[in-house]
C-alpha cells in the first residue's frame, strides 16, 4: 500500500506488474518453465480478477469477455516485440564487433608509422659492469677501526686554561662519549666477524664461484664485441653475408611495434651494384574490415552494410605504404657506413592455395632519393581530418604520397589481384642484366665507365630500359674527350637506325665520340655501319663486352642473360 506525502493511506496500491506475455518471453529466454510459479511461497499466484477470483499455479484458466487471463501464453504481438528486441540486440553486438576491427586497423596504422631505431654496430655493442660479491668480507688491506675515528670532539670552553676535569664533567659530552664507544665497539666486532668469515672454506668457495661467473660474463661480452667488430670489417668490405645479416637485424627490430601483424622482410645484397633487394611479405587482405556494421530491417532481418570497395582498397594500401616506408627507413638508418648505393623493395601478397606470390608494390630508390625523402609521416596516421575519421583518400594519404615520390609502382586495386612488375628480383647474389633494376643498371654503367676513365658523368634520360648520359675523359685516358653514352638492356638486337640516332646526338652535344652499350647484341647492319668512315666515332659494346668490363674494372661477375 502506498501513502501520500502527509503519511495517509491512499487506498488501493498503484504498483504495476509487467504483462504476462512479456514475463513469459523473459522466462523462456532464461530457460524457466513458463508454468512455474515465479512468486515467493505463500503468496497468491496472480492478481485478482474483476470477480474476486484468483488463479493458482497449475490451474487451467480461460478467457472471459475476450480478456486474456494471466495463465495464457504471450500474444502474437508481444512475441513479435520480444523477437524484434532480440534482433536489435544481436545487430548491435555484431556492429560492435565490426567497430572493434576498425579500431584495430587504426591502431596498426598508428604503430606501423612509429619511427625505428638505428640498429647499427655502435648500438649493438655490449658493456660489462662487474657485480660485487654480495657477502664480501673485508679486504686484506682493510684497517682495524680506530677509536680516533669515533671519538667525539671535546666541548668548547670559555677559559682555555681551565682544567681538563671540568670538561669531562659536561653531561652532554659524556653522553656523546658513551655513544661513540658503543659505535666503535660494534664496528670493531663486525670487523672481527668479517675477518673470521673470510677464512671460512664455505665463504671462500662462494667467492670463487662468484668470481668465475663474473669472469664468464666479461668473457662473453668481450667475445660478442669481437665478433661484432669482425662483422663490421666484413660489412665495410661489402661481403654479402655481413650486409644481409645487419639488414635483417634492422628489419626484425623495426617489426617490434607491430608484433601482432606478421610482415617479415628478407634481404639480398648484390655486391656488383651495392644494392639491397628487400622482399616484404604483406598482410592478408581480410585484415581490412569489409563492413561498416549491420542494420536491422523492418521485417526483423539483420543485413550487413558493406563498405565501398574503393575505401577498403585505400585502407589496405595505406597500411602497405607504412610497412614499406618502415622497411626502407630501417635499411637506410642502419647503413651508417654508406655501403648501399640503393634499395629495391618488393611487397608480395602470399595467399594460401594461391597460384603464387603477387607483387603489389615495388620501390627502386637510390641512396640520394632515400636521403631526400622523409620516409614516415610527421602527423599521426589516425588523426581525424574534416570528419573523415581514421580513413582518408588515397591521394591525400601522406604515406602513399611519399611512396609515390620515390617512383614506387603501387597496385590500383589489391582486391582485384592487380599486380605490378617488380623493379628487380631478389634471386642469386650474382645477377644477370634482366634481374637488375633501373637504378642498378644505371649505377653499373656509371661504375664501369668512370673506372674506365670517363669522369664528369651526367645522366640526361633514364628509364626502365636504359639511359642516355654524357661524360668527359681526361687526355691520355682510355676514354679521352667528350662522350655521349646510350646504354640499354634487353634481348632485342640493336639496329643500325639506333646507331644513326646516336651519331646525331653526338653532333647536338658537341661531343667527340659516342658509345652504344647493350646487354644484348647488334645486328650485322649496325656493325657494318660503324665500320664506315662517317660512323667510326661510334663505339659498340655488347653483352659479352659488358661482362668483361665488369670483371676487369669491378672484379665481380655478371651472369649471362636469361
Amino acid at each position: 500500500m502506498q501513502y501520500s506525502a502527509d503519511g495517509q493511506s491512499e487506498g488501493a496500491a498503484t504498483t504495476r506488474f509487467p504483462q504476462p506475455g512479456f514475463l513469459a518471453s523473459v522466462f523462456r529466454d532464461l530457460g524457466v518453465d513458463p508454468g512455474s510459479d515465479p512468486t515467493a511461497p505463500g503468496e497468491p499466484a496472480g492478481p485478482a480478477d474483476g470477480d474476486g477470483a484468483t488463479g493458482t499455479a497449475g490451474s487451467s484458466t480461460g478467457t472471459t469477455g475476450g480478456r486474456q487471463t494471466p495463465g495464457d501464453g504471450p500474444s502474437a504481438d508481444e512475441e513479435s516485440v520480444a523477437a524484434h528486441g532480440r534482433a536489435a540486440a544481436l545487430t548491435h553486438h555484431r556492429t560492435l564487433t565490426v567497430q572493434a576491427e576498425h579500431d584495430r586497423l587504426a591502431d596498426l596504422l598508428r604503430r606501423a608509422a612509429l619511427p625505428v631505431s638505428a640498429m647499427d654496430f655502435e648500438s649493438q655493442l655490449r658493456h660489462y659492469e662487474p657485480r660485487p660479491y654480495p657477502a664480501a668480507g673485508p679486504d686484506a688491506t682493510e684497517p682495524e677501526p680506530r677509536w680516533e675515528d669515533f671519538a667525539p670532539a671535546e666541548p668548547p670552553t670559555a677559559d682555555p686554561d681551565a682544567a681538563p676535569t671540568r670538561r669531562l664533567l659536561d653531561s652532554g659530552y659524556q653522553r656523546e662519549l658513551a655513544q661513540a664507544r658503543l659505535t666503535h665497539q660494534r664496528a670493531l666486532r663486525q670487523w672481527r666477524t668479517r675477518r673470521a668469515e673470510a677464512g671460512d672454506p664455505a665463504a671462500d668457495e662462494s667467492r670463487r664461484v662468484h668470481e668465475e661467473a663474473e669472469a664468464a660474463r666479461a668473457r662473453a661480452v668481450r667475445e660478442y664485441n669481437e665478433s661484432l667488430e669482425e662483422c663490421r670489417r666484413a660489412y665495410r668490405l661489402a661481403e654479402p653475408a655481413a650486409v644481409e645479416s645487419l639488414l635483417e637485424r634492422a628489419l626484425a627490430a623495426a617489426e617490434t611495434a607491430t608484433q601482432d601483424l606478421p610482415a617479415p622482410c628478407r634481404a639480398v645484397f648484390r655486391p656488383l651494384t651495392r644494392t639491397a633487394v628487400l622482399d616484404l611479405d604483406l598482410p592478408p587482405l581480410d585484415l581490412v574490415p569489409s563492413l561498416t556494421g549491420y542494420r536491422l530491417a523492418p521485417d526483423g532481418d539483420i543485413h550487413p552494410v558493406p563498405r565501398p570497395p574503393a575505401d577498403r582498397a585505400t585502407d589496405y594500401l595505406r597500411l602497405v605504404a607504412r610497412l614499406a616506408l618502415r622497411a626502407l627507413q630501417a635499411a637506410d638508418a642502419v647503413d651508417t657506413e654508406e655501403i648501399l648505393e640503393g634499395v629495391v623493395l618488393n611487397g608480395w601478397l602470399r595467399e594460401p592455395g594461391g597460384a603464387g606470390p603477387l607483387c603489389l608494390v615495388s620501390v627502386d630508390a637510390d641512396r640520394d632519393a632515400l636521403a631526400r625523402t622523409r620516409l614516415l609521416p610527421a602527423a599521426a596516421p589516425y588523426e581525424e581530418r574534416d570528419g573523415e575519421g581514421v580513413y582518408a583518400d588515397a591521394e591525400q594519404d601522406e604515406a602513399l604520397v611519399r611512396l609515390r615520390q620515390l617512383g614506387a609502382a603501387v597496385t590500383p586495386d589489391p582486391y582485384a589481384r592487380a599486380g605490378v612488375e617488380p623493379a628487380a628480383l631478389a634471386g642469386a647474389t650474382v645477377p644477370a642484366a634482366p634481374d637488375l633494376s633501373a637504378n642498378e643498371f644505371a649505377q653499373l654503367v656509371r661504375d664501369l665507365l668512370t673506372r674506365g676513365g670517363l669522369a664528369e658523368w651526367s645522366v640526361r634520360l633514364r628509364g626502365p630500359a636504359g639511359l642516355v648520359a654524357t661524360g668527359e675523359g681526361a687526355p691520355g685516358s682510355a676514354l679521352p674527350g667528350r662522350w655521349v653514352v646510350w646504354a640499354s638492356r634487353g634481348a632485342a638486337e640493336v639496329a643500325a637506325e639506333e646507331i644513326r640516332t646516336l651519331a646525331e646526338a653526338v653532333g647536338e652535344e658537341s661531343a667527340e665520340r659516342g658509345l652504344r652499350l647493350t646487354t644484348g647484341r647488334f645486328t650485322d647492319e649496325a656493325l657494318d655501319l660503324t665500320a664506315e668512315e662517317s660512323h667510326r666515332h661510334i663505339h659498340l659494346v655488347d653483352g659479352d663486352g659488358v661482362r668483361e668490363l665488369a670483371m676487369t674494372h669491378l672484379g665481380l661477375p655478371l651472369a649471362t642473360g636469361r
